[in-house]
């Protein structure tokens, strides 16, 4: 009996446990979202988003989210651009959906669905209809062309507020993942995105 409480002493609880899972599994997004298509290219001359590349932006417009496309010269500007932006939106895509899939495992751990696959199937398909309808928001707000190499760069951003905006009246949608991704957005996108001035 003695044995058997010593050893329920040394065990820890699954609640430390699966916070400390949780933890770490946001640490590590944490540390690899924040991805940078080619960050710090160093080219001189080049605005400050080039260089930086595709992150999440938390400052004092908002939290955002960036993406960075590039077309190489092809001889056609306008073919050109229009690759340019349409890679810069799938950089926004592909940021967006990660910081969706925070919020799904998030909301997953948090609700105790995580046993239950048709779910946990439901939840991961609304995530992807709501990364493709927040999409449309998407703006392209900055071209650049580097001179020496003809390479034309394009900046695609979505603002956090439309991201919200596209939840809250989102129809046919999990109630209780809805509430969750209204009150816990900023938080998880605050863990993913360094603040800067």
């Amino acid at each position: 009996m003695q044995n058997m409480q010593n050893m329920q002493k040394r065990q820890p609880s699954i609640q430390f446990i699966s916070s400390l899972l949780l933890s770490l599994a946001l640490l590590t997004v944490g540390c690899s979202s924040k991805t940078l298509v080619e960050s710090d290219l160093g080219i001189d001359d080049a605005p400050d988003w080039v260089n930086e590349g595709t992150q999440y932006l938390n400052n004092n417009e908002g939290r955002l989210f960036h993406g960075v496309g590039e077309a190489p010269a092809m001889g056609d500007e306008s073919l050109q651009k229009s690759t340019a932006d349409n890679r810069a939106r799938a950089e926004v895509a592909r940021i967006l959906s990660s910081w969706m899939d925070v919020i799904s495992q998030d909301y997953t751990a948090a609700s105790g669905s995580g046993k239950d696959t048709v779910t946990q199937q439901s939840i991961s398909r609304e995530i992807k209809n709501l990364t493709k309808m927040n999409l449309s928001g998407a703006k392209i707000i900055g071209r650049w062309k580097n001179k020496k190499t003809g390479t034309i760069y394009s900046i695609a951003e979505l603002d956090m507020k439309y991201v919200k905006k596209v939840i809250e009246t989102a129809r046919h949608m999990n109630q209780d993942l809805q509430r969750y991704i209204n009150s816990h957005a900023e938080n998880i996108f605050d863990q993913v995105a360094p603040a800067k001035k």
